[in-house]
Order: C-alpha cells, then structure tokens, then sequence
C-alpha cells in the first residue's frame, strides 16, 4: 500500500487490496446495520456530488455532530475530504454557546446531525449562525431535512466533477478544523490536513498487535469528533479492519455482542471495568474468594519482563479466574486495548495485562493528529508500564529545559484557525511546545503534569496535582478527585467517592445507613478516605502531601462544566462550583 495518501483514498485502497462485506455496522433503529466496502463507496460518491449540487466549493466547511458513532458520520467525513471541502467536528456534549461560537469562527455553511436532540440544539442557535444554508439530520425528524436529500441529489450530480475535484487534492490541504474543547476559555481551531493525519495512522501502525487484515474487528465507542477515536478509523480502514460502531451508553453489551479484537479506551472506563471485576470477586466467599484474591494480587505486580515462577503462577490465575473475567466482560478475542486522552493508572495497565487484555497506554493531543508515543509489545524493549511509550515512527520528542515536552514530525498542525499569535506561542522553530511536562526512561517517554495546572504554595514550593490525583485515584474508593493549593499553605483534595465501592465497604464492615447522602456525611468514611490518602501520601515531598480534603456530593460532570468531552477537569470550574469547601479546607489559614 502507498506510504502517503489522503484521507479518503484509505477506503479506495480497502477496496483494491481486501474489499469487505462488513466494512462498517452501526446500530441503527436499534438494530445492527452493516454496510460494505463497495457500498460505503457508492453512498460517499452520492453524498459528494450532492454536496456539489447544494454549492459546496472547495475550501467550504461542513459541521458534522453525532450523539454516538454511527455510518453516516463516516460516509459524510469522507464525501466532504474528496471534493477538497473540510468537516468540522464538534462535540455533542457541548453547550449551544459553544455550537454558535464553533459554527460562526469556523463559517460552516451547513450541518448534519444524528438526531432530535442534537437539531433542538441547532435550532435555537440558528438565528445566530448566519453562514448556515441549511441542516440535515441522520435520522428522521419530522418537518427536518433528511441526509437522503443530499443522495438523491447525488444521483443526478456529476461524479466526473467529483473525481476531478479529489484528484486535485493535495495531501498539504487542511482535511478539517477540531475545535478542542479546552479546559480554559474559548475552543481552539486545530488546523490539520490530510498529512498530518494519514501520517500519524499510517506511523502508529506498527504499535498495534499484528491484525490478520480482512478478518479483524474493532468496537469504536469514543467520539469520533475526536481525533483519537477519528485517526483509529481511518487506520482500522486502511487495513482492513472491519469497524463496529457504537456509544459509550451501550459499551458494555456492545463489547459482548461484537467480541472484537481491538478497541480504545479512556482510563475512565477501564476504571470502571476494573471496580466492577474486582467487587464480583469479592463479593464471592470461602475458596472462591481467596483464589481471587491470590489471582488479584499477582496482576497488581505485572511486568512484561517478569518470567520464571511469577509466570507459572499467572498461568495458573489466568486459566483459574482471569479466562472468566474475559469471558465475563466479551474480551475473549481481545488483542490490545490503547488508551489515551488522560493518564493511566499503572495498577490498570498491570492488571489488565495480566488478564490477557493488553493495555497499550500512548500519548497525544489534538494538534499532533494525535499520537506522539504509544507503548507496543509485538516487539521487544517497547513497553514499560507507567510511561507513554517510545515515540511513534518519524516524530522527534525532545524534553525542554524546563521539562516541556516538544514534538516535531508530519503530524503536528498547522497552527489554530484564526489565531496568528497563539500559533506562535506554541509552534517555535518547527517544534510543538506540548504544555506538558515530561522526561525520558530507558528511551520511554513518562508524563509527569500539565505546565499550566502546577502551583505554588504560599511557602514557594511547587505541586504537579496530577501526579497526586493519579496515586489518589489509584484507590477504589476514589472515582475522581482535583488537587488545589496555589498560593496556600498546603494542598488539599476535593474527593468524589465511588458510591459502589464505599457501599460494599459499608456491608462488609456491618454498618448500616438510611441513604446514600448519610453514608457520604458518615465519620466512618472520611476514616477511610483519609486512610486511603495517608497510604499515598509517603510518596510525595511533605509540601506535596494533602493535609486536608473534603468529600463532594456529586461527581464532576461536563454538564456542570467541570470537566471536557475527553474527561479533563476544568479546574477553575471546579474551584468556583465548590468555593465553599474549598474556603472550609482554607478557613483557619490567616
């Protein structure tokens, strides 16, 4: 296959080298709907001569927003690429405000979107959005304008037009414009074009397991508004990989139904895979019980380089306890699972390994397109748990004075949408200055904070919160947690507790409260968070150390604009939802 393509020749070499009866299948109507290589193509080549129709000129932008993955995001995406137009992704979870913000900076002239919720959202923006011409929804929406109108124009379209424009496409010309849901301020235009993203599927290839291409499946549940989750689709196309597309509301029973053999995830789910398989285990008695817990604590020391006894005895728990599990969850086919978009608690990466679900942790952002290192076990010497992995194939990282990670190679942007002076801000001499700090081990890449999110004590000493979120969260008791303390005396945590957990803790300990509210407020509990700390806390400098926390009534949610689509806290956010917990952890300080 060619070493460098645009974006939708991917599925034109599908179709030459291995041509698919199960290109991609989504559920539809509630019901799995498959669709082939050749017919994926047909309904692209009507989509873009519809386009034509309707007006759309090279260099025009088309905004796509869906509630879950599904074909017609796909079909759209690759029929806007081929007549030289860009798409603008956005999330579905984001307010109006930011829908008219996006559609305006970016100048969409139309919009396509899954559904009825998604167009009530459209709608009462749509006297603010004045470069849209009209918009479309996936499903049928009475009195809406259906994506079928766009085929049937399609049908009396010119595909000559349509080939003519594609092969008039340069591999240098911006594909699409990802608007980054940003933890601070306004979304950012992330300018990326075909070779920053056929480059970084067609580099991070050899990371993955090798997949016999043609027979392969993958479960897609992540946005694919997101470029992580979008990259994967176009390297899972371009290797033949059939694409199972689903929702993060359905994952579970999606997993099961399609028993695939690779899909990505964020460390939130595994979390909540990991919780979910270590409560049934205990929750067992008498041998059953013990064996788990045996088998639970071999994994917890996982490494890929550990052999001799410790191997004997993994493969013992594996055909014991850990070949249930698997079963259990539908990963009895699974070759790896990557994860990225936030850090990995290494107790995950252990267990899950060890269980047979190898978990490939990468990092990247939105303006690498997006990986920049990944870990990979096909073969030797790259994988090393608590890291990020070696850099992928043709991108250079280098570690600032500072300990700011620099990325330079074929995938990084071409700078933010409208926004000369924060481009350079960020790209300087050809590098990419990541905003994260970072060093190397043994040639792996290790994240160790955000540059922006470190503080200051009031006594000068510096605080990296996310490496102590990271050891806090690495207790089932904490779901999710934010670190404060800029300009104070000591730092201190605002605690989201993991309500199934502390409810099995309360059973096992005998003790007994009329709601969940009470079990919260309970002196017993906070006993326990707080034990939970102290365990973490030997790690850390004394000035590092929580001294204090407070447990929150609620979870952080993206409703409340507490943390991204991609699950990253908003910090100032947070800090103003919870001022008055925040000022009791503070109130004696003078």
């Amino acid at each position: 296959m060619a070493n460098y393509l645009r974006l939708f020749d991917f599925i034109y070499e599908q179709q030459k080298h291995f041509p698919l009866q199960n290109c991609m299948t989504s559920r539809l109507a509630g019901e799995w709907q498959t669709i082939s290589t050749d017919n994926f193509i047909e309904k692209m080549n009507l989509a873009s001569a519809g386009l034509l129709e309707l007006g759309v000129e090279k260099g025009d932008k088309i905004a796509l927003i869906t509630t879950t993955n599904r074909l017609e995001w796909n079909i759209m995406d690759h029929a806007i690429l081929q007549i030289g137009a860009m798409d603008i992704p956005i999330y579905p979870t984001m307010t109006e405000e930011d829908y008219a913000y996006i559609i305006n900076h970016s100048e969409s002239k139309f919009v396509f979107v899954s559904d009825a919720d998604i167009y009530k959202k459209i709608e009462h923006i749509l006297d603010r959005v004045p470069t849209v011409k009209k918009v479309y929804t996936f499903e049928n929406v009475f009195g809406v304008a259906n994506w079928n109108e766009v085929l049937e124009l399609g049908k009396s379209g010119s595909q000559a037009k349509v080939k003519e424009l594609a092969a008039s496409v340069s591999i240098d010309d911006l594909a699409t414009i990802i608007y980054t849901s940003g933890t601070t301020g306004l979304p950012k235009g992330v300018m990326l074009t075909h070779r920053n993203i056929a480059s970084n599927a067609i580099d991070s290839e050899d990371r993955l397991p090798e997949l016999q291409k043609g027979t392969c499946r993958c479960l897609s549940f992540l946005p694919c508004c997101h470029i992580y989750e979008r990259m994967l689709h176009y390297l899972y196309i371009n290797n033949g990989v059939s694409i199972y597309l689903s929702g993060i509301d359905t994952v579970k029973d999606d997993i099961y139904f399609v028993k695939p053999h690779m899909f990505s995830a964020v460390p939130r789910l595994l979390e909540k895979f990991f919780d979910g398989v270590v409560a049934k285990g205990l929750a067992n008695t008498g041998a059953k019980k013990k064996i788990f817990q045996w088998a639970l604590g071999l994994a917890l020391q996982w490494d890929i380089n550990k052999g001799g006894w410790y191997n004997f005895q993994l493969k013992i728990a594996r055909k014991l306890v850990f070949s249930k599990v698997k079963e259990a969850l539908g990963l009895t086919e699974i070759k790896a699972v990557p994860s990225g978009s936030a850090a990995l608690q290494p107790r995950l990466a252990r267990f899950f390994s060890a269980a047979g679900i190898t978990i490939k942790e990468g990092y990247g952002l939105t303006e690498t397109s997006p990986v920049i290192s990944v870990n990979s076990t096909r073969v030797e010497g790259m994988y090393m748990v608590g890291s990020v992995g070696k850099p992928i194939n043709n991108v250079e990282v280098k570690i600032a004075e500072d300990g700011e990670i620099l990325c330079k190679g074929p995938n990084v942007m071409q700078g933010y949408y409208k926004n000369p002076e924060l481009t350079a801000e960020v790209l300087k001499n050809g590098w990419f200055h990541t905003g994260d700090i970072g060093e190397f081990r043994n040639g792996f890449l290790v994240i160790t904070d955000r540059k922006k999110e470190m503080f200051k004590t009031s006594g000068g000493k510096y605080v990296a919160p996310q490496l102590i979120e990271n050891a806090l969260k690495e207790s089932i008791y904490i779901e999710q947690c934010i670190v404060i303390g800029e300009n104070r005396n000591f730092p201190s945590a605002l605690i989201v507790v993991e309500p199934t957990q502390a409810k099995l803790w309360a059973e096992r300990k005998g003790l007994k409260f009329s709601s969940d509210k009470e079990l919260m407020e309970s002196e017993a509990l906070q006993k326990l968070i707080e034990g939970e700390i102290e365990k973490r806390n030997s790690r850390f400098g004394k000035w590092e150390q929580i001294k204090a926390f407070r447990i929150l009534p609620k979870a952080f949610t993206i409703d409340a604009g507490e943390i991204t689509p991609t699950l990253k806290l908003k910090r100032k956010n947070i800090m103003q939802n919870y001022s008055a917990q925040v000022a009791d952890i503070y109130r004696d300080e003078l």
